[in-house]
């Protein structure tokens, strides 16, 4: 299995937009929570939720990502669990999300997306301005942050078993937790 630093190399080497490698940082840090929560693999949460989007640039579309990354994460020696969990973060590929770091990955990949997004437009630019009842707002405003599907967000937690409310405010904390680092700590 690759490590932490071999996945953020690979990560960089084809994804070169700042906000995409944040994109990548904020769902690692959702991730690595709940690794910690569930008792999962710390090490192997981390490498897969940096490594799920990798391919966006290069692949960005829904016959291209995230089926023809996969071969590539292969090739640089990355362990088959968490390419399978990266396939399964798409529901467009076919591939049932079963394992717990399937579902988390899943979970976290556009509510961290989101809790970003929202985070942008408030009055100081910071991630310590958002929570559940923002982000429940928000869900409802449709022309908001358009890309970012409602449904997966209401799904992951539902897949991953915790009720929704509790999933967003557990990400947000978790991302407040590392605002610097996310570009989120704003201008309070």
């Amino acid at each position: 299995m690759i490590d932490r630093e071999q996945a953020w190399n690979i990560l960089c080497e084809f994804t070169k937009s700042e906000g995409l490698r944040k994109h990548a940082l904020a769902v690692e840090t959702c991730v690595l929570a709940y690794a910690k929560r569930f008792g999962g693999n710390v090490e192997q949460w981390q490498v897969t939720a940096l490594l799920h989007d990798f391919d966006w640039e290069i692949h960005p579309t829904l016959e291209g990502h995230p089926q023809l990354g996969e071969p590539m994460l292969a090739e640089r020696g990355v362990d088959e669990e968490t390419r399978r969990a990266i396939l399964s973060h798409a529901s467009h590929t076919g591939v049932a999300r079963t394992s717990p770091l399937e579902k988390t990955l899943y979970a976290c990949d556009e509510l961290a997306g989101f809790i970003t997004a929202i985070s942008y437009v408030k009055p100081h630019r910071s991630v310590f301005e958002v929570d559940v009842a923002s982000v429940k707002k928000k869900m409802k405003d449709k022309a908001f942050a358009r890309s970012v599907n409602r449904q997966d967000i209401v799904d992951g937690a539902a897949e991953l078993g915790v009720p929704l409310d509790e999933h967003i405010d557990f990400c947000v904390k978790a991302m407040q937790a590392r605002a610097e680092e996310l570009g989120l700590k704003g201008s309070v």
